[in-house]
């Protein structure tokens, strides 16, 4: 299920209030000794994320399907989506054993959609909350975080005193729609910031000379791929590198663009690469201000990926 993108916080007895972590959305299957782990856009991601199988032990012999959000923890404890960017295009174990200590990930547990043999995606939020809760799923590489029922301007608050995201608010009477964004789960977010696809970038100069200078992104648009700007900040040596590397085979000579203000020197994609950006605000004419690039998501088809309003 989906959350809709919104600007003002629903208060009242019918609504329920979350934090809202920044890292990448998962499916867990936990069944007969096994764990299975599956991306928004159905991946298996279970190889990358070594640190869940243990979740069988707190589950077992009940099997079980949740839903969640798989976030890395930086220094501070607060979740980082830039760091999770180490984790997630990484398969090699070796590789994989560094990196469970430089960017330990954490599961961020939200939901519970199937237990021990029922289907709980028909029945109210509460209900399945109260499920979750009661299975107890804590330790240092889970956690079932507190939802608030009664004050979601005070959630809102401590989110950003926390240096969270934001909020997601969901009706205490909505049940679980696969795939939908019915408007029953409302995100509030503290700053703007969307998924955008890569449609192509331009050389960089100076120090990145040689090196992609800034990354040319658009969304879906009537059937349309409409340009929204360039990003040429919020980028390492080595993720510049890696992204060349994303970026070859899918060059083309055509502009997959519609609309103005593509750069002429541009290096054109088949626009396929999904990227997460942070900005200040929209134009009039449809692109973005002060963008920042925070990574590549895997999670999501480039062509679900709409201006969020």
């Amino acid at each position: 299920m989906l959350a809709k993108a919104a600007t003002v916080l629903p208060v009242g007895a019918d609504w329920a209030y979350e934090m809202k972590w920044d890292g990448v959305r998962a499916l867990v299957y936990v069944d007969d000794g096994r764990v299975r782990i599956t991306s928004r856009n159905g991946r298996d991601v279970t190889a990358g994320y070594p640190e869940f199988a243990s979740l069988t032990d707190a589950v077992a012999p009940v099997p079980v399907l949740l839903d969640g959000e798989i976030v890395a923890l930086n220094e501070h404890g607060r979740p980082d989506f830039q760091l999770l960017q180490r984790r997630m295009h990484v398969r090699d174990e070796a590789r994989l054993r560094t990196l469970r200590l430089e960017a330990p990930v954490a599961l961020i547990l939200f939901d519970v959609l199937w237990l021990d043999g029922h289907l709980l995606t028909g029945l109210p939020y509460t209900h399945r909350r109260s499920t979750l809760e009661a299975l107890r799923l804590s330790a240092d590489s889970w956690q079932t975080p507190p939802a608030s029922i009664v004050d979601g301007p005070a959630t809102l608050a401590a989110s950003r005193a926390l240096g969270l995201e934001g909020v997601v608010a969901k009706r205490t009477d909505s049940r679980y729609e696969t795939g939908r964004r019915t408007g029953a789960w409302l995100k509030i977010k503290h700053e703007l910031r969307q998924e955008f696809v890569v449609g192509g970038w331009t050389p960089g100069t100076g120090s990145r000379h040689g090196r992609i200078g800034a990354l040319l992104i658009g969304v879906d648009d009537d059937g349309g791929f409409r340009y929204a700007g360039k990003v040429g900040t919020g980028f390492s040596g080595r993720e510049l590198d890696r992204l060349a590397a994303v970026f070859a085979p899918l060059a083309q000579d055509a502009n997959p663009f519609i609309g103005t203000g593509v750069p002429r020197d541009s290096r054109f994609l088949v626009p396929e690469v999904v990227v997460e950006i942070r900005f200040t605000e929209w134009t009039d004419n449809g692109h973005i201000r002060h963008p920042a690039y925070l990574g590549q998501r895997d999670d999501k088809p480039a062509a679900t990926v709409v201006r969020e309003t």
